[in-house]
């Protein structure tokens, strides 16, 4: 087991930040973190890497417990910050030997994530000229300077242009062949591009844990249909496989079917068949953002 999180709860004052949270992740999974502003994630990801305590709880990396060796813990760990922090007034190969040092790591490594990182070009200059995409590829090459079996991303991608989006992307599903990786993100589509497995997290509780396989093959499917005239949501449940009808303003309903089978003709027919004109019809995915919206609505 790389990471294992038991009933950890975490309080600032009176706050409940995060409330008796578990989960397991297996070696060599890809998880996404997701959760609104506030909703306890960067809590969760400094716990995790020893920066602050929990309240409540325990937490083992690797089989280490974090009480029993925190130092064991951090050489297990890779953790880039949020806010990456760097040393901007260095080079690039300066500020990557100077985190070897204090990991006490042959220099050679310092080529090594270099090369894994695509930093090579930009290796001969100072951090404060690179791209915001370079500055957070030196990030991960610092953080995988000592070689941790576990890395912690905590919103990697943040502030980055789409070409450098796809790069960063590219990269982690790169280095994930290798590491387990706990990512932290905002960005719906970077889940379904590159993790095995999400975990949403809402007022500091673990609301969904999915892996993305079982997401994509769930049979729930959404309808959007526009009429020429308003019918009650009652009458609507002749539709075969309909889990729920719901008005969204006007003569417009949303269709929720527990089926694969495309619905969008039996809503056209039923529609026919009422004497109800069809003025607009169209098929929602049950994706990943669908969820999280249902899951966190009334933030």
């Amino acid at each position: 087991m790389s990471i294992l999180v038991q009933n950890i709860s975490k309080f600032y004052a009176a706050q409940k930040a995060l409330d008796n949270i578990s989960f397991s992740i297996q070696k060599g999974e890809i998880v996404g973190f997701l959760g609104p502003n506030g909703a306890g994630k960067s809590t969760l990801m400094k716990i995790l890497t020893g920066y602050i305590s929990p309240s409540e709880g325990s937490a083992s990396l690797n089989d280490i417990s974090l009480k029993d060796d925190l130092k064991a813990i951090q050489q297990n760990i890779g953790y880039l910050p949020e806010h990456n922090p760097l040393y901007t007034e260095m080079y690039v190969r300066e500020y990557l030997s100077f985190n070897a040092s204090v990991y006490k790591i042959d220099k050679k490594r310092i080529e090594e994530v270099i090369a894994l990182t695509g930093l090579l070009p930009e290796a001969n200059k100072k951090i404060e000229q690179l791209s915001k995409g370079y500055r957070q590829r030196v990030g991960l090459a610092a953080a995988l300077l000592h070689d941790p079996a576990v890395l912690i991303l905590d919103e990697p991608t943040t502030g980055l242009d789409p070409n450098q989006l796809t790069e960063i992307r590219n990269l982690i599903s790169t280095i994930g062949k290798e590491k387990t990786i706990f990512l932290s993100t905002h960005i719906m589509q970077e889940v379904e591009a590159i993790c095995d497995r999400v975990i949403i997290i809402n007022k500091g509780k673990i609301v969904a844990d999915k892996k993305m396989k079982e997401l994509r093959d769930e049979n729930e499917q959404i309808i959007q249909v526009e009429f020429d005239y308003r019918i009650e949501e009652v009458a609507l449940n002749a539709l075969p496989h309909l889990i729920v009808a719901k008005n969204i303003g006007g003569f417009h309903y949303e269709l929720k079917f527990d089926t694969t089978k495309d619905m969008r003709p039996a809503v056209f027919d039923f529609a026919h068949d009422n004497g109800l004109k069809t003025l607009q019809l169209n098929r929602k995915t049950k994706n990943l953002e669908t969820l999280f919206a249902e899951l966190t609505s009334g933030q």
